[in-house]
């Protein structure tokens, strides 16, 4: 097995530094990293904390990735999946990617080094390509976010329909003129949900003007402001379909201050129907994805595959989405 000292010649840095790359050391800059785990990746080298688990010991702990710990749609999620963990005998570590891929990169590194069994990527900043290499180590799932290209199980629901679906129930209670709130387009969940917004949109012939559009708004915050650049406009829309319950919430929240009426002046529709949905007055009518379902099945999944030692091999599950209506449309 490779040193410390092979790892810092092959990077051609200090033993030192190599060290604190090692052991998440705040102060490396990002090129002295990529120069260390370039050559540890190369050397196949493995951090001696962690080469007693490849004899074949195992952390009994699962990682799961979020992207945003302020985010209650993931506060669900994980508690769901910590609740099938604790009763197979496993932990559960929360790592927060914070919609960086370096980041989430980094995160990734726990499989490699055998500080966990298993990781659930519940969001995917990275493409499939830069993943690939770390299921080599151990089984990797994506559960709620996904890139269609990845070989790698998924439990997920479908975003095209989902915002299908939304789209149409403003389109049916008589919109025309409807803005379009969303997160990343650099995420196949929003790309799809996206989609699945503008063939409502296509098949009643309408469109959505670009100032409508508001991408990479995610928080209570965003949709205050969002609501602040609709309320300045001449030309404004008379729904909006936000991509979250949060962002909802902030418009609404925002729409009041101002005294404009929810849905009279403006019709608003989430997504993810969390508890604030109905929380808030108007409730939010919102597109209900099974959170709950969707850790469950994720860690069931995990959990089989290390039990058994199965291969990672790519399956699919698509969990259901339904319209649930309140007042704010």
């Amino acid at each position: 097995m490779a040193t410390i000292k092979e790892v810092a010649a092959k990077s051609g840095l200090s033993p030192t530094t190599v060290s604190r790359v090692i052991n998440n050391h705040p102060y490396v800059d990002d090129a002295k990293r990529k120069k260390v785990m370039q050559a540890m990746e190369d050397l196949g080298y493995v951090p001696n904390s962690s080469a007693r688990r490849l004899r074949g010991q195992r952390t009994n702990t699962i990682a799961v990735i979020i992207s945003r710990i302020v985010n209650p749609f993931f506060s669900h999620l994980v508690d769901a999946m910590e609740l099938i963990a604790g009763e197979k005998g496993y932990q559960l570590i929360l790592c927060d990617s914070r919609l960086d891929k370096g980041r989430e990169l980094r995160h990734l590194e726990l499989l490699k080094a055998k500080q966990v069994d298993g990781i659930i990527l519940a969001s995917l900043q990275n493409e499939w390509k830069a993943i690939e290499p770390f299921t080599k180590y151990g089984p990797v799932i994506s559960c709620n976010e996904y890139d269609t290209n990845a070989q790698m199980p998924v439990i997920r629901c479908d975003q095209v329909y989902g915002g299908y679906i939304g789209t149409k129930h403003l389109i049916e209670k008589g919109h025309t003129k409807i803005a379009y709130a969303g997160g990343a387009d650099r995420i196949q969940l929003t790309r799809d949900r996206k989609t699945g917004v503008f063939k409502a949109l296509k098949e009643h012939g309408l469109s959505i003007p670009e100032e409508w559009m508001f991408p990479s708004f995610y928080g209570i915050e965003d949709g205050k402001n969002i609501f602040q650049r609709i309320y300045a406009m001449e030309n404004r829309p008379t729904a909006i379909f936000a991509g979250g319950d949060e962002v909802a919430a902030g418009i609404i929240q925002e729409a009041k201050r101002f005294n404009y009426r929810i849905p009279e002046d403006l019709a608003v529709i989430g997504y993810d129907n969390q508890p604030i949905a109905d929380l808030i007055n108007p409730g939010i009518t919102t597109i209900e994805q099974p959170m709950k379902l969707m850790g469950t099945r994720a860690m069931e999944m995990m959990v089989d595959m290390i039990a058994y030692n199965r291969k990672v091999t790519y399956k699919k599950e698509i969990l259901p989405l339904q319209l649930v209506v309140r007042q704010s449309t």
